[in-house]
């Protein structure tokens, strides 16, 4: 199965795949929602959705692995609380993928993009929550609550990926108290966690194809590198701007606002 979904990418179309994900893994390790630029190329480059999901995951963990060590070697990387937020997480991103199958997509969407919609207003409205942060509220393990509000983004990342990591830097910033450079170190390791659980299923299915995988991996860690080197350099406010823009773009895409004005061109 592998070697024929190998030859379905004509070779030329790689640089296009490693351009991907190099844009991806920059959006994913600043902001979120990268994968709605890899994985739309994936498809029309020929894998099955389903394939190209999975193999979409490869890169995604190798993109995550370079950005936490990225975030590591520049002293913005909370191991400590990556894990403790992390565990609910994932727990409830199990639960998401089996609760995953009896949702209608349309709506699901739509309420997505709703949701990015609050996100936009919250971002703009507390711009120093997002560039100061809140240090006194971090404390040494997270209480009920912050456990509480993980497990329920852990959910949503359990029955879709795509703008999971806009979500989890809300509730790092908002519900945690980091400002939005630390919270993204915090952020990939949470990732990290995902995908590691995430892609075991799709290799278990037989739904990675590991030589685009790898090749898509390549773009990933590229971007991941070059974004832990703008976080540090830029700061909290580049990186805020970044992110009000993904959330916009999100938005509009999950809203279907792109596939409205293309239907009127």
């Amino acid at each position: 199965m592998e070697a024929t979904l190998a030859q379905q990418i004509p070779w030329y179309l790689y640089p296009a795949v490693v351009a991907a994900g190099f844009v991806a893994g920059f959006i994913n390790t600043l902001a979120g929602s990268g994968s709605l630029v890899s994985l739309p190329l994936l498809i029309f480059a020929g894998l099955p959705a389903n394939v190209a999901n999975g193999t979409n995951r490869v890169a995604i963990l190798l993109q995550n692995v370079v950005a936490v060590d990225g975030f590591r070697r520049n002293k913005l990387f909370d191991l400590r609380g990556a894990l403790w937020l992390g565990a609910p997480a994932v727990i409830g991103a199990v639960l998401g993928a089996q609760i995953a199958v009896n949702l209608d997509e349309a709506l699901l969407r739509r309420t997505i993009g709703a949701l990015m919609v609050v996100m936009l207003v919250v971002i703009l409205l507390q711009p120093r929550r997002w560039l100061h942060g809140q240090l006194e509220k971090i404390s040494a393990a997270p209480n009920w609550k912050q456990l509480i509000l993980f497990f329920l983004i852990g959910i949503y990342g359990g029955f879709i990926q795509a703008g999971v990591g806009i979500f989890l830097l809300a509730g790092l910033v908002l519900g945690v108290g980091y400002n939005v450079v630390r919270a993204n170190g915090v952020k990939v390791g949470i990732v990290l966690l995902f995908t590691v659980a995430a892609l075991a299923v799709f290799i278990l299915n037989n739904q990675v194809n590991w030589i685009i995988g790898l090749v898509l991996a390549v773009g990933n860690m590229l971007g991941a590198w070059v974004a832990t080197k703008v976080a540090a350099e830029r700061g909290a406010v580049w990186v805020r701007r970044l992110l009000i823009a993904v959330v916009v773009v999100s938005a509009a895409n999950f809203l279907g606002l792109f596939e409205f004005i293309e239907g009127l061109i």
